[in-house]
């Protein structure tokens, strides 16, 4: 398994910097959740660390080996990013959106093997959609297809897994379920995880370390009990920020200050 690190990474779009002299490390067998307020260039990092988008400065490496040095489909068989659903899923199923995911491994145009078939399988078990499985994409909710989306890249076996806010449009069921999935590849499968949460508490829940980020910089990375301060957060979300003890795990949980008087009970 591979350590993929962001050595003094400078990203922007259209002259303007997103990121700016930014260093983080992701290891085998740990969930890095990447969080902070809307805006400050997490998907963008995601991306960048992804191979998707070149840096201005500064370098992505994988193992000790230059992500631009080496071959996108090299890349792709042992990095893959799950983005956030765009809606623009085609007519296709999806098995077949999930068995794009071994293209890396056979090629775009070559038939599945059987063990493109057995990897496919799989990833519709992980992601719960066995039973979906021959419905078209575009008759799927949101989070089905968000589902589907984190599926395809379960089906391409990679060592390192990249996800931009997989829990957007779940419930509560589906959210525990896919990270608790995640944190299992890492756990037990020994997978470099990077995943990027807007929820503090689930990142605190699932995640082993935390990297917080503020207007393109990192701010502070480590575990989630060093990490969820109330004064950082404060700081950084620019709202009353209290935080305690989950009853159960003893992880933090992050609750906003708000005033009675600004809520309205219908």
């Amino acid at each position: 398994m591979k350590t993929l690190e962001a050595q003094n990474l400078w990203c922007a779009y259209d002259g303007h910097t997103v990121l700016e002299d930014l260093c983080v490390e992701a290891h085998p067998g740990e969930v890095l959740a990447l969080i902070g307020p809307n805006g400050v260039g997490k998907s963008t990092l995601l991306r960048a660390m992804a191979r998707l988008l070149h840096p201005r400065r500064g370098r992505v490496m994988l193992a000790g080996l230059d992500l631009w040095h080496a071959s996108p489909r090299n890349i792709a068989r042992e990095l893959a990013l799950a983005p956030q659903v765009n809606g623009s899923q085609g007519l296709v199923t999806v098995e077949q959106a999930v068995a794009l995911g071994r293209a890396p491994h056979r090629g775009w145009l070559l038939p599945l093997t059987a063990q493109d078939r057995i990897a496919t399988d799989r990833a519709l078990e992980q992601a719960g959609l066995g039973s979906l499985r021959h419905r078209r994409v575009v008759e799927l909710s949101g989070g089905e297809q968000q589902r589907v989306v984190l599926a395809r890249v379960l089906a391409q076996d990679p060592q390192v897994l990249l996800l931009d806010e997989p829990t957007s449009h779940l419930d509560l069921k589906y959210q525990s379920g896919i990270l608790g999935l995640v944190h299992q590849l890492a756990h037990k499968d020994g997978l470099t995880v990077v995943i990027s949460l807007h929820d503090l508490n689930l990142a605190a829940l699932y995640a082993d370390r935390l990297a917080l980020l503020g207007e393109g910089r990192l701010l502070a990375v480590g575990p989630p009990t060093e990490v969820l301060t109330p004064e950082r957060l404060t700081e950084v979300y620019g709202v009353p920020i209290v935080v305690t003890k989950h009853p159960l795990y003893g992880t933090p949980m992050v609750t906003p200050v708000v005033e009675r008087g600004s809520i309205k009970v219908e």
